[in-house]
């Protein structure tokens, strides 16, 4: 039956409040008014960001709201002037927009769109809409993607048009993880070869910067986690060595030193962690250290350290996808999958049905999983 046009119930996990579960509910999905896309979300992962605002760790966040930001699928109908893609493309749904016009789109430097929803946190389609109900109830997007839902519609400044051999299952990992961690590497911090670095927090996006530094050629990477068994995957991926701080007296940074003759090149902290973002920086050597953020810290959370850590030298410095400008770079990255240039295969840990969300955030939440992918 063709759907264009019409209203499309689906199934959809709504996380009605903080700190519940989600909930498998019945949603209409609207059709997509003009400059908008209609997708058929065919698989999407569980990412820690998702997690925080289930938890309520995220300020100003609205509920009830669909969440999830790192999905691929089929584009099902496109609204009026759409351009790009077109029923049937495999597409990428983009938490960062590219609208083309603003001064983050236009700058170079920079691939932070000023449309993104993630300073503005309107929970609504560019209109200050929604195309999500349940029961009568409006419920809101997440960061322009949503998809925890079998259908959702996205801006068309948000959506990537993707190889028609790409594998959905593994390149909706292009759509954050991979791509945050790969490009934490190979464009924010700009690792050369020959240099040192040190890798905090081995999830998916963690091991995704393990591979960046190991293609721009680090000669040593070393992996910290409190967790022992994530270290033979890290070392799968590039990793030269693996530690635990549990096993140490000594702060962790001056573990770090002491095994670089003074700190690494680069460092990358990839939970969110403020304590462990100073430490990354510590890690870093006093005159010529980059320390990245890269975890997403909870809204109310604070860095603090004293000046002279910089004034020496080091650098402090984080950007959301990797610094990469999603709408252009996502397309190459997908083909750079298919031509095998890299291999996500090994961060996807878990496939679950769709209708198991539950049991995949919890698996996150207990150190069990990678990456899990539910599959609708």
């Amino acid at each position: 039956m063709d759907t264009a046009g019409k209203v499309i119930k689906c199934k959809a996990a709504v996380l009605w409040e903080p700190g519940q579960p989600f909930k498998i509910e019945e949603i209409e999905v609207a059709p997509p008014k003009a400059h908008e896309v209609r997708v058929k979300i065919i698989a999407t992962g569980i990412c820690r960001s998702d997690d925080h605002v289930v938890e309520g760790l995220i300020k100003d966040n609205k509920y009830p709201v669909i969440l999830g930001h790192e999905g691929a699928g089929i584009v099902e109908s496109i609204g009026e002037g759409v351009t790009t893609v077109k029923p049937g493309d495999k597409v990428i749904p983009l938490f960062l927009p590219i609208c083309g016009e603003c001064r983050g789109c236009v700058e170079p430097k920079s691939n932070f769109c000023y449309k993104s929803d993630i300073g503005r946190k309107t929970g609504l389609m560019s209109d200050n809409t929604s195309r999500f109900t349940c029961n009568g109830k409006r419920i809101h997007h997440f960061i322009n993607t949503s998809t925890f839902t079998e259908y959702t519609v996205v801006d068309e400044m948000s959506v990537a048009k993707i190889h028609d051999d790409a594998p959905l299952e593994k390149v909706c990992m292009i759509g954050c993880g991979f791509s945050t961690g790969y490009g934490s590497a190979v464009n924010v911090a700009k690792v050369e070869p020959g240099s040192t670095c040190a890798v905090f927090g081995l999830g998916g996006i963690g091991l995704s910067v393990i591979i960046g530094c190991k293609v721009a050629g680090a000669s040593k990477i070393i992996a910290i986690d409190v967790n022992n068994k994530k270290f033979e995957k890290a070392k799968e991926f590039g990793a030269t060595e693996c530690v635990n701080p549990k096993d140490y007296e000594n702060p962790i940074h001056e573990v770090i030193q002491k095994m670089t003759n003074g700190g690494v090149h680069y460092s990358f902290e990839c939970i969110g962690n403020t304590n462990i973002m100073v430490s990354a920086l510590l890690s870093s050597h006093v005159s010529c250290g980059t320390a990245v953020i890269v975890g997403v810290a909870p809204s109310v959370s604070t860095l603090s350290f004293a000046p002279m850590l910089l004034l020496t030298g080091r650098t402090i410095k984080g950007a959301l996808f990797g610094g990469f400008k999603s709408k252009e770079c996502v397309p190459q990255l997908v083909s750079d999958l298919i031509a095998e240039k890299f291999k996500v295969d090994g961060l996807i840990s878990h496939k679950l049905p769709f209708n198991e969300i539950n049991k995949g955030f919890e698996m996150l939440r207990n150190g069990e999983s990678i990456r899990t992918v539910l599959k609708f």
